[in-house]
């Protein structure tokens, strides 16, 4: 079905079709049993590069573990690390421990809600600040994510994709901002939903447009195809975080034994882990040699 966002009437049909089709294909994820703004803003950071059926299966435990930023912010780095293993993207688990810190110190446990605000914390863009406004707050709020991209290409440009192919996401967030702020009233009372459901129902069937008919999101001018792991510096990355938390701290010599990796890669993969702070580096205690060293995890707290 071809929609349009060229007059009221299209507007209001276009909300109905779609709000319709993300109810027809709900997905009951854990973290819409809940409005709590810090469950939802762990969830949002979760999801920023992890399948939803991964985040599903962990977001409840971490919850467990941390149920509040002060809780996540008092913990070690390791309990933080080993508690988000299998999630990969660990740069993601510590922008979320240095985020709950910001939190609980600044906004006393309490997840701001404004997107200023939010911006403010690490690890978080205006998808994710957008997100949590949507979804913990419910108030109206533009941004793109993969699903919500394929729904709009499929169903507004299913006949008139550009030249190259390409659909800008400025035109794409017109669309949004058309549907849920221009008549926003409308958006309340037509569909009996806020933000928060709107946008549940629109990342739900865009879900189901990619696994039963394809993704459309590849037509997006901001599409990229994720970079292979074997290899790549993010598996590299994650082997050494392992054997920090296997083994404590270990000289540069038995983590390039431990890891596989040439030295020269080890060492820019290592200072790169230091700068973020992930990592401590320091000489070795009876050594002179600049070149070996000791590694361990870092005190984020220290």
């Amino acid at each position: 079905m071809n929609l349009s966002i060229s007059t009221a009437e299209s507007r209001h049909i276009a909300r109905k079709y779609l709000y319709e089709q993300g109810r027809r294909y709900y997905r009951d994820l854990p973290w819409r049993h809940t409005e709590n703004p810090w469950a939802i803003l762990v969830s949002e950071v979760m999801l920023q590069q992890t399948q939803a059926s991964r985040v599903a299966q962990r977001w409840p435990q971490w919850m467990e573990h941390f149920p509040k930023p002060s809780v996540l912010a008092s913990a070690s780095l390791r309990e933080v690390l080993d508690a988000w293993s299998g999630l990969g993207y660990n740069r993601r688990a510590l922008n979320l421990y240095k985020a709950a810190g910001i939190i609980a110190d600044t906004w006393r446990d309490e997840v701001p809600s404004s997107e200023e605000e939010l911006l403010k914390l690490p690890g978080i863009g205006v998808y994710t600040a957008r997100a949590v406004l949507a979804f913990a707050f419910d108030l109206p709020s533009v941004f793109l994510e993969t699903n919500i991209r394929t729904v709009y290409i499929r169903h507004f440009f299913a006949h008139s994709v550009r030249p190259d192919g390409k659909v800008p996401d400025r035109v794409l967030l017109e669309i949004g901002a058309a549907l849920i702020e221009a008549d926003s009233e409308s958006v309340l009372s037509e569909l009996n939903a806020g933000p928060r459901l709107w946008y549940s129902a629109l990342m739900d069937y865009g879900a189901w447009i990619k696994q039963s008919e394809g993704n459309f999101s590849r037509h997006a001018a901001s599409y990229r195809s994720q970079a292979p792991f074997e290899g790549s510096e993010r598996q590299l990355r994650g082997a050494v975080l392992k054997v920090l938390l296997e083994q404590g701290a270990v000289d540069i010599a038995e983590l390039a034994e431990l890891t596989g990796a040439e030295r020269a890669r080890l060492d820019h993969c290592l200072s790169r882990l230091a700068s973020e702070g992930f990592i401590k580096i320091e000489a070795a205690a009876e050594s002179g040699n600049p070149a070996e060293y000791g590694i361990s995890l870092a005190d984020v707290n220290e």
